[in-house]
Order: C-alpha cells, then structure tokens, then sequence
C-alpha cells in the first residue's frame, strides 16, 4: 500500500510517518509538508507543496490512501489565511485524492468540530459538530466536516474515516506547542512541577488529551482497517481540570469566572503578550467530552500512555526545549532567544 500522509512533519504527522514505516502492509510512504524535514523515515519519501495554493496532483498520485493531517494555528490575527488552508485546502486534498484514485481518506478532525456540550457526561459521535463560533479553529474544523460530507455523498466508493482526537501532547512537540499558544514571554524556569503556584478551576474547565504516538496509532488502526468508516473520538483518561491538574503540579486550584478567563485571554492576545485568542477559552469551557468506546471497541485502539502523562511529558520538554528535526517541531523555528517570534509579532507569523 502506498500512503500519502499531508501534513507529515507537526505533532501528530511525524508520530503517524515513523508508525507507518513499522507496518508491514505499508510498503511506501510520500510524507507531504510545506517544508521537507531533515528527519530520515524507513519506506518514507518526502515532497513538498502548500496545499492552499500548489497543484497537489503530482504528489498525491498513485496513493491508494491519503492522510489529512495539515492545519495552521498561526497567524491568529489573520484568518483570511489560516482559511485558506484549512478549509479550502481541505477542500483541494480531498478532491486530488478523488482524482487521484485513492480509495481511503482519513482526515484530522478534532473535539474543536463539536457544538457546546455537557462537561459531566461523554458524548458519542452522533453530537453535532456545528463548532464553537466564536473559535477560528472550531469554525473551520466544522466547515471541513461539511466539506467532507459531500465528498462521502458524491463519492460513496472511497472509504472516508475521520478522527476526532482531544488535546495531543508529546515531548517532540514541545517546541511547536510552545510557540503556538504560549508566545516567547512564557519564563522557561516555571515549566516546573512545584513551581507552579495557581492554576485556574472552573466547573466548565474540563479537557482530554492523548499522547500523539497513541492518536498516531489510531489513524494507523482506522487507515488499514476496510471496516472503518466514519468518525472516532480518540482521547486517554483521566479528563483533566484545575484539580488534576493542581495535583500534578503541586500547585492550589483557584476558582476563576469563565468571563475571566476569556478577558485576560483577549486583552494580552491584543497586546501581543501571547498568541492564543479568546476564542480558544471559549472552546475549552465549550466542547464537550467525548466518548471514546467506538475506537476501542472497533479499532482495537487503547492509548499506552494516560493523559496525566501526556501532559507531564510536554510540561518537560517546554522547560527542557525538546523538539524534532522538522520544521514545525524544531526548537530553533523562533529564532535565538525567541527573537523571531517577537520580531515578527506574537501571533502574526505563520509558522
């Protein structure tokens, strides 16, 4: 089998690549990104091309399957490109796969894509997944849902799987997730069990998360198994919040209004403090937890590792300045001493 994995070289990319490269039914690999990796694969090619703008046929031909994985986070203070490539570059993957006779399409979907829900139950994959709108990220992930309902429509020969994972944390991407969402401004020596002193906790304040070498494991799981179909909630227990949290840090869970939680977002999102907007709280107290038991139960899928420790591996690797040799995960991508990100504007660059 010949896969074509787009957006090869973040967070959950080079998991899925090395993942892959182990599988004996997988025979080659065209690793896709806008920037080729200095990182060596087994079975693994690289090719270059932005998704938003470059004609995809040359490098999607002969897939039998195709992997959507590219999403852009950055630049948060202009969305007219981040839509650009998340939805319609989605839209153009999808339709190159097709074109190219790929049989399977398995895309990246997230909690991000579901409506408001409840924090006290789990919800299977019938929630709906109209987004959070006032989240860049969720609008898009929701627009892409859509997308890819008429490519199942129109389309009902190509098996289309898509999952949607919680948070995906690993030591590799410390870097990455740094730059992304907490700006240059974050004191390193604070990344620190026991130095943390507060964390925020509010009744809505609930999250999952997943280590990316499980996640990479169910895409590989849904991608060779003809049976999947559809979308999986993939995400490791416990659900976090500012008291598991609070536990693992050894610091004191205050109780903080959601109103103040989204204020102090917004206000030093505005004054390039940090490159996170408001809307990603929003998300955060908005989506709800999911269930996870259709890719346990139908993919075989168990994560390795618990959320807890997920978490404490990228806590150490952001104090620690971990990363890969990709250029999404290299630590050096902010420049010496963070000065890139500063210079270019936190937030305003795409990475």
């Amino acid at each position: 089998m010949r896969v074509a994995v787009v957006g090869a070289t973040g967070n959950v990319g080079s998991a899925l690549v090395r993942a892959l490269a182990g599988d004996g039914r997988v025979d080659e690999i065209v690793g896709i990104a806008r920037r080729a990796p200095e990182l060596q694969v087994p079975k693994t090619v690289w090719r270059t091309a932005d998704i938003g703008a470059d004609d995809l046929a040359p490098v999607l031909a002969g897939a039998d399957a195709v992997v959507h994985l590219a999403w852009l986070i950055q630049p948060s203070r202009d969305e007219r490109v981040t839509h650009a490539v998340n939805v319609q570059g989605s839209a153009r993957v999808f339709a190159a796969a097709v074109a190219a006779g790929a049989r399977t399409i398995v895309y990246a979907s997230s909690v991000g894509a579901y409506s408001p829900g409840p924090k006290d139950r789990a919800v299977d994959e019938t929630w709906p997944t109209e987004g959070i709108g006032t989240s860049f990220y969720a609008r898009h992930k929701a627009a892409v849902e859509r997308i890819l309902d008429g490519v199942e429509a129109a389309h009902p020969g190509v098996r289309v799987v898509r999952l949607r994972p919680g948070l995906i944390f690993q030591r590799e991407a410390a870097a990455e997730v740094r730059r992304l969402f907490a700006g240059p401004l974050l004191p390193t020596p604070l990344l620190r069990r026991g130095l943390i002193p507060l964390v925020p906790r509010h009744p809505r304040l609930r999250f999952q998360a997943v280590h990316a070498h499980d996640v990479a494991q169910a895409y590989r799981l849904a991608l060779l198994d003809e049976r999947a179909r559809g979308a999986y909630n993939v995400a490791a227990d416990p659900v976090l919040d500012g008291e598991a949290l609070a536990r693992l840090l050894g610091a004191r869970a205050v109780p903080v209004p959601g109103r103040l939680l989204r204020a102090a977002a917004d206000l030093s999102w505005r004054a390039h403090l940090q490159p996170t907007p408001a809307g990603w709280v929003d998300l955060g107290l908005g989506v709800p937890v999911m269930d996870t038991a259709r890719a346990r139960d139908e993919l075989g899928w168990a994560p390795s590792r618990s959320a807890e420790a997920a978490f404490l591996e990228l806590l150490d690797g952001m104090r620690e300045g971990a990363g890969l040799a990709t250029p999404p995960l290299d630590p050096r991508a902010g420049g010496p001493a963070r000065a890139g990100e500063l210079a270019t504007g936190v937030g305003t660059r795409t990475p």
